[in-house]
């Protein structure tokens, strides 16, 4: 058998996961290629921890060039151009080809699509804005606090709620809480629509019972950092003093120029092995988009990501050393609900049941949330 190459654009959840597993897998003179722009890989579910004081950044990152001692090559470059159908990549001005090309390259966030919301407030899911955030809480005096998701689909779609209750446990802890109004303006019709309606009645439930006040179907359309005032698609307006926002989304543009994807932006995937419709080329998490069969896609989150870099590498070193064995995404997933005071629900199912989404969520209590705080430090400590 020749050896191989194997390229994974992108060194995210899916990724990373996609590299160890082939690594472990395949002869040594297979190649295995990573292309990330980025030197430290970013825990993102701790950025809502990072928000509220609970981690510094330096908790929840690790340097990826520690993957070269599992014989992971890592090349730390911006990919410039995807060439699916001779799979070559260019990054930082050098060409790479392989023998199959996989595609985790997430979403990109986006907040210049809503006029004024960059300046206007502090994005949670960046770095960046997570410290902002933590900061903007360490002045805070009471005022208005204002929640928004500038889009109805986005990644990780519990995150803002969990945000909405960690931040109001925050300011009680801190005794800010009476003199704080606390408002939620979703693009979105309810909570995590896709895990259903009893799931997404239940979070709406927790997230009210905390007396944060719910605007459902707000579409904002610009921002007035001056007046600090946010203007939606009904018409109406709403006044705040401390703005955390969830950006719109999109495909990175390197994927949009690709060919590869679909009318929105997306990846097109076989549901099950994640392939494109080029042959030795496969898109696995944030990157894609699934359809389900209630007519929603499947939710952009890390759970994801990581299950389709498992089938996609074993299906991958499989073909490559002549074994039949073939495994297939089968929906299932999960995903911790931070609720604060050193609580947390828990979410799991699967997301491929017809005809709508069969998830089941526990708690909220302390079993759960020590269960994500140990989901951290193996995270953490396995990959790296």
């Amino acid at each position: 058998m020749s050896s191989k190459t194997v390229l994974i654009l992108g060194g995210g959840v899916g990724g990373l996961v996609a590299a160890d597993r082939l690594r472990r897998t395949l002869p040594r003179d297979h190649r295995v290629i990573l292309i990330e722009r980025e030197r430290q890989h970013l825990f993102q579910p701790s950025l809502l921890w990072v928000a509220v004081g609970d981690r510094r950044p330096e908790q929840i990152q690790r340097p990826l060039d520690r993957l070269a001692r599992k014989g992971v090559e890592l090349v730390t470059a911006t990919i410039e151009v995807l060439d699916p159908s001779r799979h070559v990549v260019t990054a930082g001005g050098r060409e790479y080809m392989g023998d199959a090309v996989i595609v985790a390259l997430g979403a990109e966030l986006a907040p210049e699509i809503i006029p004024g919301l960059a300046e206007g407030g502090h994005n949670l899911y960046t770095l960046d804005g997570a410290m902002a955030i933590r900061d903007a809480l360490g002045s805070f005096r009471g005022g208005r606090v204002a929640i928004l998701t500038a889009a109805p689909a986005y990644k990780c779609p519990a995150a803002p709620y969990e945000a909405a209750m960690l931040v109001e446990a925050w300011l009680r802890s801190h005794r800010q809480r009476a003199a704080t109004e606390l408002d939620f303006y979703a693009a979105e019709a309810g909570p995590m629509g896709v895990a259903g309606p009893a799931v997404s009645a239940a979070v709406r439930q927790l997230v009210e019972s905390r007396g944060v006040r719910y605007h459902p179907e707000h579409q904002v359309v610009t921002v007035d950092p001056g007046a600090r005032s946010l203007a939606f698609a009904s018409g109406t307006t709403a006044q705040y003093d401390l703005l955390i926002y969830i950006p719109p989304h999109r495909a990175p543009a390197v994927v949009r120029r690709s060919g590869l994807a679909l009318e929105g932006g997306w990846i097109g995937v076989d549901r099950e092995m994640f392939a494109t419709t080029v042959p030795g080329v496969y898109a696995i998490g944030d990157v894609t988009t699934v359809p389900l069969a209630m007519g929603k896609p499947l939710p952009k989150a890390g759970v994801f990501a990581h299950h389709q870099a498992e089938v996609v590498a074993a299906n991958l070193a499989a073909r490559w050393q002549g074994s039949g064995v073939r495994r297939t995404f089968d929906g299932h997933g999960e995903c911790f609900l931070e609720t604060g005071d050193g609580r947390a629900g828990f979410g799991a199912g699967n997301f491929y049941a017809k005809p709508v989404p069969q998830i089941t969520l526990r708690g909220p209590n302390r079993f759960w949330h020590w269960g994500k705080v140990l989901f951290e430090w193996r995270w953490l400590r396995q990959w790296f």
